[in-house]
Formats: structure tokens, sequence, C-alpha cells
């Protein structure tokens, strides 16, 4: 594995795998949307090979393919949950079509290794229960975002039943956290409006956190040692947002709400803020696929990573080290607002704990 193409390679998973792949040696091509946010993301990397494009017209960049012998393919639609509404045809042409003409390009490019980015999305199981990478979810159980990435899943393994020469494999993150978040996601989302003192109260639900450098690090192993067609869950560990919320707040230094947001207040919530994402364009942090999202898999989120720890050798960060880094990252970067002296207090040390 030395020469490498990334798509979403400005994405938080994508930036931060770019990184670690640069760090190994690898000669990499990044498949960006904007030059000018590829520039400010690796604003240290002048010599990054930089690939315009966008996944909805795979063919427009597939000649840069050329000369590369792995595709890690990270870049994803998912503005049903960022921004609310309903969004299925790009989902479907990004995320289903774009990932099917990605292989077949790749293929024709001579690349014969694909490590395609799956998500905790096509797995299912019982609340409370040990979940693995055989708990697939059943399409009528998918809201729109999580029936995308079931049928991508489906178009990679079809892709290798048509041909046996092609190595691919595919890696299962949970909730992604980290530095590099330019977006941001919904996590960096949640953090800043945290830390800005606009989280009016907890919201339910629970959820499997992960460190996207984490992750990155999987992607690599399974390239390197990733069995054909397998699945690798990388979803972190299993916290609730009453837990998480002020593990941010102690991380942060800041003041976090304690009073439980009831459901029909979080509903005229997501109904206002879908109102303001669609006015201003501007990310939210609630949207009513989100909510609903929320109350579907609550402690749905308890993974089992044991195939990932014995054939990929994974493990993970501390949850309080990921926080810690993200929030210093905003810092450095002017995410945050100016705090008031109010609802600001000092820092207590940050326990680091193994999960």
């Amino acid at each position: 594995m030395r020469n490498v193409f990334v798509t979403g390679a400005t994405g938080l998973l994508g930036n931060n795998l770019v990184r670690e792949l640069v760090a190994r040696g690898c000669t990499v091509k990044a498949l960006v949307r904007s030059r000018a946010k590829g520039e400010q993301q690796f604003s240290e990397f002048p010599d990054l090979e930089w690939v315009v494009g966008d996944m909805a017209d795979v063919a427009a960049f597939a000649a840069s393919l050329q000369g590369c012998d792995t595709v890690f393919h990270t870049a994803a639609f998912f503005r049903d949950n960022y921004k609310g509404g309903n969004h299925w045809e790009a989902l479907e042409k990004i995320n289903v079509d774009g990932t099917r003409d990605l292989l077949h390009h790749a293929y024709r490019a001579g690349i014969r290794r694909f490590v395609h980015t799956s998500s905790i999305a096509v797995l299912d199981g019982e609340p409370c229960s040990s979940i693995d990478e055989t708990c697939l979810r059943a399409d009528a159980d998918a809201d729109n975002y999580y029936r995308s990435k079931i049928l991508a899943d489906r178009v990679v393994l079809s892709f290798l039943d048509t041909y046996p020469d092609m190595h691919a494999c595919m890696v299962l993150p949970g909730w992604m956290w980290g530095p590099g978040d330019i977006g941001p996601t919904s996590s960096g989302q949640l953090l800043k409006d945290v830390v800005n003192g606009k989280l009016p109260g907890l919201i339910p639900g629970s959820f499997s956190v992960v460190d996207a450098r984490d992750v990155a690090w999987a992607m690599i192993a399974a390239a390197r040692q990733g069995r054909r067609g397998e699945r690798y869950l990388a979803a972190g560990r299993h916290i609730t947002m009453r837990q998480l919320v002020p593990l941010l707040g102690r991380v942060a230094g800041v003041k976090t709400p304690d009073r439980q947001l009831p459901f029909p207040l979080l509903y005229t919530l997501a109904a206002v803020q879908e109102l303001y994402a669609r006015v201003t364009g501007k990310p939210i942090l609630l949207s009513m696929a989100t909510l609903r999202l929320m109350r579907r898999e609550e402690n749905r989120t308890c993974f089992n990573h044991l195939k990932s720890v014995q054939e990929l050798d994974l493990s993970f960060r501390a949850l309080e080290v990921t926080i810690a880094d993200t929030v210093a990252w905003y810092r450095e970067q002017g995410g945050f607002e100016k705090p008031s002296a109010r609802g600001v207090r000092k820092e207590k040390p940050v326990v680091m704990t193994d999960y």
C-alpha cells in the first residue's frame, strides 16, 4: 500500500485518515469538493495531491484513480440528520450509486484493494444486547440514511461476487468525534452548543462514541489484514446523553444543563430547527430524523468489537482524551464563542480511563 485514493478527504474521518496515511509514508490523492476547503484542512501538507470532484459524478474524476493501489471510501451524504428534511434521491445517488460507480472505475484503473466506510446503521439488536457484525438490520427498520448504508454494503458484496480478484472489506464506525471537524458534524455541533451555552437541556438517547483517529487506524488495518468481504466494527464506547453532556462540560470547563427535555418539547424544537436550517443553510443539532433515530436506537448501542480486536488489533483511546483533543482543536481554530463571566468554571483535571 503505497499510492492511495481517499474520498471525503476533508471530512472528520477522511482528514484524520489522510494524516495517518501521510505519516506512514503513503502518497495520497485526496478527493475534495472544494480545493479551498482542502487547503484549509491540510495547510501543513502543501504537496498533497488534490482531486476536485463529487461522488455524484465519479466518472468526472475517475482518471485520477490511475496509479493508485488502494481506495479508502469515506465520503457519504447524511443531510437528513444534519439539516433535516427528506433527501432520499441524493442519498441513493451518492451513497449507493456513487459507491457502485467508484468500485467499477477503481477496478478499471487496476486497483484491487478497497476499504468501504460502512456504519453501525447496518446493524440492529434488542435493547441492551451485545451487537456484533452478524446482527444485520432489516430494511423495514431503517430510515433513509440507514437504508442507503445497507444498500451500499450490498453493492460492495455484489461487486465481490462478480470480480473475485477484487479485495474489499467494510469498517463500521459509531458516532465519530475528534479534531479536524471543520463541518462541523453533529458531534462537533453538539460540543459547540454545549461550550457556547446553547444546549437548553438534556436530550434522551444512547450512542456509541468513537474517536475518528481510531476509525482511521481501523481502516488502514482493514486494508492490510482485513478479510475479503468482511465487516469490522469500530463503534467505540456505549454512553448515554445524560453521561456524555456532563463529561463534555467537565473537560471543557463549562456548566451544562441537567434538565431532561420531554419528547413533545423536543419535537417542537426539531421543527423549529429544521425551519432555521432551510432558511439559513446552517447545520442544526436536532432534526426530526435525528429525534426519531434517538427514540428507535436508545440502548441499541452496545457493540461487540471482539472480531476487530482479534483480526485488526483494534483498540480505542479513552473518551476523555478524544473530547479534550477535540475541545483543544476548536479553541485553536476559534470555533467557540467568547465565554461570558457567568457560566464558566475552572477546569478540573481530566481522568484518563480505558474502555
